[in-house]
């Protein structure tokens, strides 16, 4: 079976510094990936990114690092990776339930 080496993954990265001001941190790392041009939505416990494996995986190494660099002595990061041989969407998982509250 080939591999689409091009196909659409989802990359979900929650970061966690150890700091007294968690959220000005986590802005941080947000604003990396919103610099880096790729699709993504924030939510309450982390922020999903749609793209390119690769450079996902460099998007959230960067935000990672964007932690350390604000100030967090320490920081844990939590990466999941929905993939899919033929690609996968953030919309295609979701679309559905949006607006579903109100």
């Amino acid at each position: 079976m080939a591999i689409d080496e091009n196909r659409t993954v989802n990359v979900a990265v929650q970061v966690l510094p150890f700091v007294e001001d968690v959220f000005g941190v986590v802005d941080k790392a947000i604003e990396v990936i919103d610099r880096s041009g790729v699709k993504y939505e924030v939510g309450p416990m982390e922020t999903v990114m749609e793209g390119r494996l690769d450079e996902l995986l460099e998007v959230a190494k960067q935000a990672h690092l964007a932690c350390l660099e604000a100030g967090a002595e320490q920081v844990m990061t939590i990466i999941k990776i929905g993939d899919n041989t033929c690609g996968t969407t953030i919309e295609e998982k979701v679309g559905k339930y949006r607006g579903a509250n109100g």
